[in-house]
């Protein structure tokens, strides 16, 4: 099951607000047990037997969550418990998410005969075995009390809100919340708002530049030499879609969570106007830069222990990120190229300097590299990457334009207008300058009104294109 869609609009979402605040509404326990068993019917929807994987994931981490809280005193003990814990949830997502690759390599590289086993990717396996990670690393430093139900780690782990595409819910922000949260009209409220905005962002924005960004990658990957502006815009919309497609879900989850009395920390902080590298990865897909900071690159050393090993700390890192977005050779070396740009701007200083003069620079050098990463990061191989950039430069002597470039330019300049604009916090600023004022109160619950109108429209006459993060 998907936000953006009918079953989950008119039926799921009503079904479980009606029973969470009217049949539910006195007992903590009920509405907590009622939340996770529905999440784990939105997770079974559409994969039934994968949803045992969710479940084998809940009871390994709750079961060492509640061992390390049972040995408190006893440190080397607790440790050895963490270290089974995370070797299990490594093992686990390497089985789904890496063997088949691994084997069909080894096979291609090597002349081996190792059988490659039929193993179907449990959707956002990713996401919920790092939360997993999270409770029981949380846990074991005395961020969050440890949980004896069972249910209260399901429901951490499971909630359908952030269950299938993030954010990365640490444990240790909404410890407190998973008994004590309140719920109030204003989060109800708020938290449709965001709903709509999200949902609005991936049917009318995000699908619209997939069908462009489709059609220029596709057409290289079956040999066309497209034109060298046609290359670009595919790029700039790719770097779109995926913006407005994680974006929007991340919205939606937040605002989700919200309406249940869950306050969940923002995921992107428009990156598009960064002005460093260093900048846009704190702006984008915060909770997984976050995640890897705290839970890798610090215990690691940080950048506490000389210049070498902090290189060799961030290196580590960005290669993890690269393979945690999956096995392909593409995401390592996407995660790599981010290596480079990171430690080159540590070592200049870039990301240090201010000053308006230099910001237009610096801005068009970051975006530079966010859109060539991003070609690399579409690429069904390297090899059709590398030939997309050779387009891009107009190396195989392909056209500078043609007529489908003009085509696609002229059918979508609202669409990209639109987007490039909600890149920046134009609106955010419009609506905090004017939060008081009741005629733009007026305003904004129209315009709610009319994006949920139109994007229902949109979801339920359009083929669906499915979130990009879905298979991470």
């Amino acid at each position: 099951m998907v936000f953006s869609s009918a079953v989950f609009v008119y039926a799921f979402l009503p079904v479980v607000l009606f029973c969470y605040y009217v049949l539910f509404r006195k007992h903590r326990k009920a509405q907590n047990t009622f939340l996770l068993l529905a999440s784990l019917l939105f997770y079974a929807w559409g994969e039934p037997k994968a949803v045992l994987v969710m479940i084998a994931s809940i009871l390994i981490n709750w079961f060492f969550g509640w061992m390390i809280g049972k040995n408190r005193e006893n440190r080397k003990k607790n440790k050895l418990l963490l270290t089974a814990d995370v070797m299990l949830n490594l093992a686990v997502l390497f089985v789904f998410k890496y063997l088949v690759s691994t084997c069909s390599s080894l096979n291609q590289w090597f002349g081996l005969a190792v059988p490659v086993p039929a193993i179907t990717l449990p959707i956002g396996i990713s996401f919920f075995t790092f939360q997993g990670m999270s409770y029981v690393i949380d846990v074991y430093r005395r961020k969050g009390e440890v949980q004896p139900s069972i249910l209260s780690v399901g429901l951490y782990i499971a909630f359908f809100p952030q269950l299938v595409a993030g954010p990365i819910v640490r444990y240790e922000t909404i410890a407190d919340q998973i008994m004590n949260r309140k719920e109030t009209p204003n989060d109800l409220f708020d938290g449709f708002a965001r709903f709509v905005v999200g949902l609005s962002k991936k049917v009318l924005l995000a699908n619209g530049f997939a069908v462009i960004a489709d059609a220029a990658f596709e057409a290289v990957g079956s040999g066309e030499h497209i034109s060298v502006l046609f290359a670009w815009l595919g790029a700039a919309a790719y770097m779109l879609q995926i913006f407005f497609d994680f974006g929007g879900y991340s919205d939606m989850a937040i605002g989700l969570g919200r309406m249940f009395g869950f306050h969940y920390l923002e995921n992107f902080d428009y990156p598009y106007i960064s002005t460093s590298v260093t900048e846009f990865w704190r702006r984008w897909h915060i909770s997984l830069g976050a995640w890897f900071r705290d839970y890798v690159y610090y215990p690691l050393g940080g950048s506490r222990c000389g210049r070498g090993r902090t290189i060799l700390n961030l290196f580590i890192v960005w290669a993890l990120t690269g393979i945690w977005h999956g096995a392909d050779l593409t995401f390592l070396l996407w995660g790599l190229l981010y290596f480079v740009l990171l430690v080159f701007e540590k070592q200049t200083g870039l990301h240090k300097i201010t000053g308006k003069k230099s910001a237009a620079f610096r801005w068009l050098y970051t975006m530079w590299f966010v859109l060539l990463g991003w070609v690399l990061f579409r690429g069904d191989s390297v090899g059709e990457a590398v030939q997309y950039y050779g387009l891009m430069f107009g190396l195989p002597g392909n056209d500078l334009i043609d007529a489908a470039v003009q085509g696609w330019l002229i059918q979508n300049m609202i669409l990209f207008g639109v987007g490039l604009v909600l890149c920046t916090p134009l609106f955010r600023t419009l609506a905090r300058k004017t939060e008081n004022s009741r005629p733009a109160g007026i305003v904004k619950a129209g315009g709610l009104i009319c994006l949920f109108i139109l994007s229902v429209a949109s979801f339920v006459c359009d083929s669906y294109n499915p979130f990009i993060y879905f298979q991470f």
